[in-house]
């Protein structure tokens, strides 16, 4: 008897791959469902399947659906064996009415449709229920890209064991979760729930009416020692997104309102030449994102040099409406003495209140730069007054008259003069009588102080703060080195060199005074600095030798 059905067993696998599937079925846990109540929506066929599953891109028209699972089993009866392979997933409907499941078809087979009754829920029916959520937008009316603040509320008023919610989805539209999730205990006619609020971001990317459909939630809450199934789904919301208007100009900024201010570190209006300054911006606007606030442009002014720093962006919520941030620094190098004004930053926004373009403006601004008494000055060179151009100014002031007048010459006068021509003449004759000698002379000794070595001794130094990084110290030794061997201060020599040097030492002037540090390469600039003096020594040479 064993052998028999060991035999039987064993003709029976061999066949199983030849079989086809004799009945595709299709059936539902539940029918009629109400709106958004998931049910299991199942599809067996009977037969052995071999890597082969339905086609359910069709439910997406009408439901939404979740992922799919398969199951296969194989079972022996009186010696006769079935095979069976089922597919599942679970369905809702955001809408309610008659729809229907479509027909499915596996290796040719297909099964029949199912008429699916989906019921609306009752609107007054909240306070009764276990679970229920709620939707709210703080905006009817948005423009394209402006930011506002969806809030959805799920109020539990059972022991909640298990859950599960699908955020909102809108069409040409982005829908992102913003902040943690929030729990509170709120009281409603007597019952008490517990609250989960949830803040999401919507943002139009078209204009036009769309609807944000709202949340959908399944769980499970304790009733007694049982388990027991829950969904809600939140209601929809129309809005309304109107266009981009056609007279606006720069970057799109919708906003109910923008504020920018500034802070300037030193605050004083003179500063000294070299001395960094800070000049801050803070930009903060309602209903935009931090992604969407414009960098700020700061107008480039002749006798400065501005460093950008790091820019620093942040949004919140508050009081249902979104609230973002930018933090903007800027260092300011002042680099000649002189009276300046800083342009007046103008940004453009459009007013969602008014429906109107205005501009967050901040005025000009006057410094004064002084020089630093603690640097040599340049010697002053006054400009040469052109005659023909004096010649033709008209003549403001009264010209003295000049009286000339003869004095007679006393005998005295005579003899002085006479005197001082006869000295005149002997001196004459005694160079022309004596004998002209020529002695060697020894070339003069300058005493002027030697500064060759002082010189040299400050080069190694420079050398030495390279080494070791030291900016500070290398700028230092670098002004006392050109003022020694070239009378001359940093930025006059500076004038006379390549523009390739004038852009390491701006970068050594930046990491020194600027709030963005910048990297410098100190033992690259010294070498280029020792090129200098070589060159320069070689130009001398070169120029003594062409005299012989």
């Amino acid at each position: 008897m064993v052998m028999r059905f060991a035999i039987y067993f064993i003709l029976f696998a061999v066949a199983l791959p030849a079989l086809a599937i004799d009945r595709l079925t299709t059936s539902v846990d539940k029918n009629p469902v109400l709106v958004g109540e998931y049910f299991t929506l199942t599809i067996e066929a009977d037969g052995k399947v071999s890597g082969q599953m339905p086609d359910t891109s069709a439910m997406a028209r009408s439901f939404i659906t979740g992922p799919v699972s398969t199951s296969s089993r194989t079972q022996i009866v009186n010696g006769s064996m079935s095979s069976a392979t089922s597919w599942q997933m679970q369905v809702m409907s955001r809408s309610a009415g008659e729809l229907t499941i479509p027909a499915f078809e596996v290796s040719g087979v297909k099964s029949q449709p199912i008429t699916l009754r989906v019921v609306a829920r009752e609107a007054d029916d909240n306070q009764q229920k276990d679970v229920f959520v709620t939707t709210e937008l703080n905006l009817e009316s948005l423009y394209v890209q402006q930011a506002a603040l969806y809030t959805v509320k799920l109020f539990i008023g059972k022991d909640l064991l298990d859950a599960q919610m699908t955020p909102p989805t809108m069409n040409d539209g982005s829908i992102t979760p913003m902040g943690q999730q929030e729990e509170n205990y709120e009281v409603l006619d007597g019952r008490r729930y517990r609250v989960i609020t949830r803040n999401y971001l919507v943002q139009p990317q078209k204009s036009g009416n769309f609807k944000i459909e709202g949340p959908i939630f399944n769980g499970q809450v304790r009733e007694g020692y049982r388990r027991m199934a829950v969904s809600a789904v939140g209601d929809s919301i129309d809005v309304e997104v109107k266009p981009i208007p056609d007279n606006y100009r720069g970057a799109w900024l919708p906003s109910e309102l923008v504020n920018l201010a500034e802070e300037w570190q030193p605050e004083d209006a003179q500063v000294v030449v070299g001395a960094p300054i800070t000049r801050t911006f803070t930009l903060t606007a309602l209903g935009i994102t931090k992604e969407q606030m414009p960098d700020i442009e700061v107008p480039s002014v002749d006798g400065f040099r501005i460093y950008p720093d790091e820019t620093d962006r942040n949004q919140m919520a508050r009081d249902g409406r979104v609230i973002s941030q930018m933090v903007a620094s800027y260092a300011l190098l002042p680099q000649k003495p002189g009276t300046y004004t800083l342009p007046e930053v103008k940004l453009p926004w459009f007013n969602t209140v008014i429906n109107r373009i205005q501009y967050a403006t901040l005025p000009a601004r006057t410094i004064e730069v002084i020089a630093d008494p603690n640097q040599p000055q340049q010697p002053v060179t006054l400009p040469q007054v052109d005659t023909q151009t004096q010649d033709t100014l008209p003549q403001t002031s009264v010209e003295p008259t000049i009286i000339y007048k003869d004095v007679e010459k006393s005998w005295i006068d005579w003899l002085i003069m006479g005197l001082g021509y006869l000295l005149w003449l002997i001196t004459l004759a005694v160079l022309l009588l004596r004998k002209p000698t020529v002695s060697a002379q020894s070339p003069q000794v300058s005493n002027k102080p030697n500064t060759s070595t002082d010189a040299q001794a400050k080069l190694k130094k420079l050398g030495k703060a390279a080494k070791s990084n030291d900016a500070n110290q290398f700028y230092s030794l670098l002004r006392d080195y050109l003022e020694l061997t070239h009378q001359q201060t940093l930025k006059s020599w500076l004038s006379q060199q390549s523009p390739e040097i004038g852009e390491e030492i701006a970068k050594l002037q930046a990491s020194l005074y600027s709030a963005n540090k910048q990297q410098v390469d100190l033992v690259t600039l010294y070498n280029q600095i020792c090129k200098i003096k070589k060159r320069s020594k070689s130009d001398a040479k070169n120029s003594l030798e062409s005299l012989y």
